[in-house]
């Protein structure tokens, strides 16, 4: 067994390891000159020529020209104290400053000119006169090649350190040392915390039926050599599909903690980048890494992103950055030869949507449906997330499972995350009964609103949720009534939650028009009431569209449309479109009759149970809140148990 390491993450590396060995260090890759040596000698070429340019101007600008006469009466007056010659041109120092002939501010001590071809004075002995000393060298000292050589390489040096700098900055920022598609050296491995270990199937409850089927890649991870000597070969990939938050990540980190070796998980949707070609290269980075560590395990999470069906105008062409990564895994996948250990799990909640050659024998052939645990999976799961919640004695965990029937195990582990956090608000040192309610509520009706209603909408609100609820206890085989409120949550202003006693798998025609009766016991009840129609009945209506299209569309519950699914399952974006004009007319003709009959029946049975009707709304509009067991009591109608 490798030495266990938790998940690891390269910041030019979309994927995480977790339980793969330290990696041996790795020479740094030689880097190139940014921009090239051209560029470079170019740029050197052009500061050096500007710099002589400025160096000129300013030595040009240190001493001032004067005319020969004024150079003269410096002579005669004796302010001269030393001269060099170079044929008919002088400099010269003076000793006492003077201002500057040219008309510019400051005054000079050094000077140039020049003496003309024609004059015939007697400068030599004029200059002995006032002992001015004539030098060999001259006054004013000019620079040397040399000198102004460096002076003008240090802005150039300067330029090529920035120059460096900033390329390296944008280099690493774009994906790497050495360019856009380059690699860093491997980060050094995290080592587990003493006592930590990693993801197993103890950590795993509520489905079961999948493990087993996972348990057969456990058992060849861990025992290779039986299975090679019976010539079998295992899947070399196989594909965890089902809805969001069913655990198909901690299902693929289980499998690889039980079978004890190195796990690698990426998001698919981190391979693709603007670049073209960056996906496909980071899809050879990755399964070269998990080879050289094989036995090993490669987790694809939400591969529909790069494994939709190719063609159909999807892409910006055939060469588009998806299809190229799509292509390099089918490749990579391709490659293996089935002795060598690597297994790619990956996870979708949209496996009908997956390129064909994703899913055919030799890449992803075994697929594994997880699906939303039963009462019995939703205890254990529950049981699982409440390890480090200190419970009270009257906690019933089997109780809250047959409550939340068609939740994953991420909305579990939020509901007793959402008690924990109620019992610290209410200062508790444990986590009641009431706290895993009050949770319940929270997440499936939303969080209470603190807002203030008319008293005529609040009675209003009262026979609406009444209507609901009583119908909901008149329907044979109905959902039981869990809870009535007329406390606003979320959007709504009241609701009325109910749940069944056991998972349903499959639904009778009586039963999905009970649902209907009782989506429109709220409009109805108004109606019957106060004989007008409010807007609290949109989300109901929605409900009722949407049985009502699956009875006649999907299920084959109309004897005019017939057995037939006539519309697909996103018949809402496809509408219109996936049936001929009269099969549609048809369709609508029949879910309106559907609908009408429902609500006639709900008119009807709330006529003739108006006063369990006022008494609900009584009730509710004193207490707000009504419980199952009150609320039936109010009603006057004996919780039925028969399922439908």
């Amino acid at each position: 067994m490798s030495n266990p390491v938790p998940p690891d993450r390269a910041p030019d590396k979309p994927w995480r390891s977790e339980g793969a060995p330290s990696p041996d260090p790795a020479p740094p890759p030689k880097k190139k000159m940014p921009g090239g040596w051209g560029g470079l000698v170019l740029t050197a070429l052009i500061v050096y020529l500007i710099a002589n340019l400025v160096l000129s101007f300013f030595n040009d600008g240190d001493e001032p020209t004067i005319s020969y006469t004024e150079f003269s009466k410096q002579v005669d007056s004796g302010n001269v104290t030393k001269i060099y010659s170079k044929g008919d041109a002088i400099q010269g120092q003076l000793k006492k400053e003077q201002p500057r002939p040219d008309g510019d501010k400051g005054k000079y001590t050094k000077f140039t000119t020049q003496r003309p071809a024609f004059a015939d004075d007697k400068l030599w002995d004029d200059l002995t006169e006032h002992k001015v000393t004539v030098t060999a060298e001259p006054v004013v000292q000019e620079r040397s090649f040399l000198s102004n050589l460096l002076i003008s390489l240090a802005p150039m040096l300067l330029l090529v350190v920035l120059w460096i700098f900033i390329a390296r900055r944008m280099s690493a920022g774009m994906g790497g040392g050495g360019g856009m598609l380059g690699r860093k050296t491997p980060p050094k491995p995290v080592e587990l915390e003493p006592g930590a270990k990693r993801t197993t199937f103890e950590d795993v409850a509520g489905i079961d039926e999948v493990e087993g089927e996972l348990n057969d890649v456990v058992d060849f991870l861990k025992n290779p050599g039986a299975y090679r000597a019976m010539g079998a070969k295992m899947p070399r990939g196989v594909l965890l599909a089902g809805p969001p938050g069913t655990g198909k990540t901690l299902l693929a980190r289980a499998v690889a903690g039980e079978a004890g070796v190195p796990f690698f998980s990426a998001s698919a949707s981190e391979f693709i980048e603007m670049i073209v070609g960056v996906g496909a290269s980071r899809v050879r980075e990755l399964f070269t890494e998990a080879r050289k560590v094989a036995p090993s395990i490669i987790f694809i999470d939400e591969i529909d992103t790069i494994g939709r069906a190719r063609g159909g105008g999807s892409g910006m062409g055939g060469h588009d950055e998806r299809e190229q990564t799509l292509n390099q895994i089918l490749t990579e996948m391709d490659g293996f030869s089935g002795a060598e250990g690597v297994i790619v799990l990956a996870a979708t909640n949209r496996a009908d949507i997956l390129d064909p050659a994703l899913t055919r024998p030799g890449r992803f052939d075994r697929v594994v449906n997880v699906s939303p645990p039963d009462r019995g999976g939703r205890e254990a799961i529950l049981r699982i997330h409440t390890r480090p919640i200190p419970l009270a004695d009257d906690v019933d965990l089997a109780q809250v499972a047959r409550t939340t029937p068609g939740m994953t195990g991420a909305e579990l582990a939020n509901l007793a995350n959402e008690a924990a956090l109620i019992a610290v608000k209410r200062k508790q040192r444990t986590v009641t009964q009431s706290d895993l309610s009050e949770a319940m509520e929270k997440v499936q009706l939303g969080a209470e609103r603190p807002l203030v209603m008319p008293e005529d909408e609040r009675r209003r609100t009262a026979y609406h949720e009444s209507g609901h609820a009583l119908l909901g206890m008149l329907q044979p085989g109905a959902d039981p009534v869990r809870k009535i409120t007329i406390v606003p949550r979320g959007r709504a202003l009241g609701v009325t939650l109910s749940t069944p006693d056991s998972d349903k798998y499959a639904y009778t025609e009586e039963y999905l028009r009970g649902r209907i009766i009782g989506a429109l016991g709220g409009m109805a009840a108004e109606h019957v009431v106060y004989g007008v129609v409010t807007t609290g009945a949109e989300n109901d209506l929605e409900q009722v569209t949407n049985i009502a299209r699956g009875m006649v569309a999907r299920w084959g519950m109309s004897e005019r449309v017939g057995r037939l699914s006539a519309l697909p399952n996103d018949a809402q974006q496809a509408y219109g479109l996936a049936a001929a004009p009269q099969t549609l007319d048809t369709i609508d003709g029949e879910m309106r009759r559907i609908v009408d009959e429902c609500y006639e029946s709900a008119c009807r049975q709330l006529r003739d149970h108006r006063d369990q009707l006022d008494a609900l709304s009584a009730a509710l509009l004193e207490n707000e809140t009504l419980e199952e067991a009150e609320a039936y009591r109010i009603a006057g109608i004996t919780r039925l148990t028969k399922g439908s």
